[in-house]
């Protein structure tokens, strides 16, 4: 499993009640000085910022039933036209059996007019659209009119009917303040964990029966996109919420579930496990292919790629089949849910040993094991067991074949459910150290004595590079082109590309094309690289500090074989060195080969990267090697023209 790097609790008690009115002024009270600010002192680069968010969790027990309310106020800052997407409101919650609902919801735009008064524009019912996204979750959105840069907008609404939501004190805006505040009965037992390394406030007060805590946090830099980070949301400031029991007269009632409980309510569920003893209606080409296969691997793997092709994607990530696998077989068309959840039904039909693994993709998220909770997983997958061997399918996937690892799960842990009595579920980790990303690049160039590089290039992308690369060039060749090959040098030409085993996943994807380039000239001198096509051409990891861990998804390993010819009249000058060098814990390692002989040159590097994640402990050391590694990538070879005898 990929490790989450662990963020610090740094505890601050101060009094944060008496700060309440002086840090978060009351909906509609707007100060001339906020619509007059320019710019976040926190987070120069700010093109919005959020002046202040508070949350206020109030519960109350009515015997053994819990109500929940959390009430919301947001108040941002539009700095610059790119902060104008911040006015475009999302409040996504759960209705399934009325569970959830938005009330309460108010909202309005701040501006000053030609004579510098606020001007204040509501933002009418009439334009608050309730959108059902599917039978468990929907949203209200909304736009906020008359937004230009140095507006204020607002809203506050209460979500009655919440769960425990995590608290986000940091997002992809800069928070001037953040403000999370629990109300309870004393008989409810809660545990409010912090996931915090930067410093935050608490407080505690007993009003009556009521146990209250605030908990803040001031000037929150925005979390940007980092190179090859996992998920953002794994690495934000955060408070999350549990109940742990109810304390009564007489007893003490636990609420937490455990993983035993959450599986048999999963093996019981209408639209999961029940799913799962649907007859679906069988196809005769289907029949037709299983009826000629007898090796359980490539029955697997028919049923995978059958499931695959006549199943059209919605696009809605989920684990339920919410309307049934036998309706989305007969539309064809279904949620992740409902395809997967059909692969595993045709896989059990067909004699294997299939179930139905709950994971958390990594654009999802790293799963808490610790906390039986299935709202952590967005997906279902197949779990096939095949011999002394384990592989995980994803229909919705177009690309990945039956023998790799989704890379969107790959590294992680993952929740197989069966029936308990079975000893079937339990935890799996998703990961084969042997499933690379892997790329060979060979090149065969010329140099003239005008300084035009021209020759073939040959480069063959294997299993997880494959799959990366076939949706690009499923959009076209020159974009495709364009994101591979030019991209990083514009006077790159490639011409009459061949692609291979397009349709062959069995086989790594065939680049093969003519390329021509002029070389850098000085003088008498003309100069040159090694690294050509082999999508290292430019360090992403220049950063001093980095918050988030260096997430690659999977092991990697690249070859480059070059061989390049000089004009008779021109001389190498003096060579870079072979070299190799290796990480101090061996995790990356480089080597280079290279030798020349009268007008040829030959260079021969390997690359490989044995694990696939680096921790933001370990990042100094990385960025240091990788470093050394672009500069050993892009040293350039010079030639010199010979003196005249």
């Amino acid at each position: 499993m990929k490790p989450k790097t662990l963020l610090l609790s740094v505890l601050f008690p101060v009094s944060v009640f008496a700060q309440k009115d002086q840090q978060v002024p009351a909906f509609g009270k707007v100060e001339k000085a906020d619509l007059d600010l320019k710019s976040c002192d926190f987070d120069k680069n700010a093109e919005a910022m959020i002046l202040f968010e508070t949350g206020e969790l109030v519960c109350n027990l009515n015997g053994d039933y819990i109500s929940i309310d959390l009430e919301k106020h947001i108040r941002i800052k539009i700095l610059n036209v790119k902060g104008l997407e911040a006015s475009n409101i999302h409040i996504p919650y759960h209705s399934y059996k009325n569970d959830e609902s938005v009330k309460k919801l108010e909202a309005q735009v701040y501006n000053l007019d030609a004579a510098g008064n606020i001007v204040t524009t509501k933002v009418e019912k009439k334009l608050i659209f309730d959108k059902k996204i599917n039978s468990r979750f929907s949203e209200e959105s909304f736009t906020f009119p008359d937004v230009k840069p140095g507006s204020i907008i607002e809203y506050k609404y209460t979500l009655s009917g919440a769960g425990f939501h995590d608290w986000y004190f940091q997002s992809e805006l800069p928070v001037k303040f953040s403000r999370f505040k629990t109300d309870f009965p004393n008989e409810l037992e809660i545990n409010c964990q912090p996931v915090c390394s930067l410093p935050y406030t608490t407080d505690k007060a007993d009003k009556g029966n009521r146990d209250i805590k605030v908990y803040t946090m001031s000037n929150i830099p925005a979390l940007r996109d980092e190179p090859y980070i996992s998920c953002e949301d794994d690495y934000l400031q955060r408070l999350v919420p549990r109940p742990i029991a109810i304390n009564g007269t007489f007893q003490r009632v636990s609420l937490l579930q455990n993983w035993v409980q959450i599986i048999k309510g999963l093996m019981e569920d209408e639209d999961f496990g029940i799913q799962l003893k649907k007859d679906i209606p069988r196809t005769a080409d289907l029949d037709e292919q299983l009826k000629k296969i007898k090796e359980p691997f490539d029955r697997m793997v028919t049923i995978h790629n059958y499931v695959r092709k006549n199943m059209e994607y919605s696009g809605y990530t989920n684990i339920w089949a919410m309307e049934g696998v036998k309706a989305a077989w007969k539309n064809k068309k279904g949620t992740s849910g409902e395809i997967n959840l059909i692969l595993v039904n045709l896989l059990k039909d067909a004699g294997l040993d299939a179930h139905p693994v709950l994971v958390s993709t990594h654009e999802n998220g790293v799963v808490n094991t610790a906390v039986a909770d299935e709202t952590q997983f967005n997906m279902v997958m197949a779990y096939v067991n095949i011999g002394d061997k384990v592989y995980v399918l994803d229909a919705t996937d177009k690309y990945t074949p039956s023998r790799l690892i989704p890379m969107s799960v790959m590294v992680s842990e993952g929740m197989v459910i069966e029936k308990i009595d079975t000893r079937e579920w339990g935890w799996k980790t998703l990961w084969n150290d042997q499933q690379l990303l892997r790329n060979f690049v060979g090149l065969n160039a010329s140099i003239d004595e005008n300084g035009k590089m021209s020759g073939q290039a040959f480069v063959n992308s294997y299993d997880y590079a494959r799959v990366k690369r076939m949706p690009d060039l499923k959009k076209g060749k020159d974009k495709y082109i364009e994101k591979y090959f030019t991209s990083f040098n514009s006077n790159i030409k490639v011409d009459s590309i061949e692609i291979q085993n397009e349709e062959v996943d069995s086989l790594p994807l065939g680049q093969k094309f003519d390329f021509s380039l002029p070389v850098n000239s000085s003088g008498d001198y003309k100069y040159f690289s090694a690294n050509m096509f082999t999508g290292l051409e430019k360090n992403p990891f220049v950063a001093d500090s980095r918050f988030s861990d260096v997430f690659f998804g999977a092991n990697q390993s690249y070859s480059i074989i070059c061989n390049f010819n000089i004009p008779d009249n021109y001389a190498f000058e003096e060579l870079p060195k072979s070299i190799r060098m290796i990480m101090p814990d061996t995790s990356i390692s480089v080597t280079r080969r290279i030798a020349a002989q009268g007008s040829q040159l030959s260079v021969r590097i390997n690359l490989d990267f044995k694990k696939p994640y680096f921790t933001v402990e370990e990042y100094a050391d990385f960025k240091e090697f990788y470093k050394k590694l672009f500069d050993l990538l892009n040293e350039q070879i010079a030639i010199r023209k010979k003196a005249n005898p």
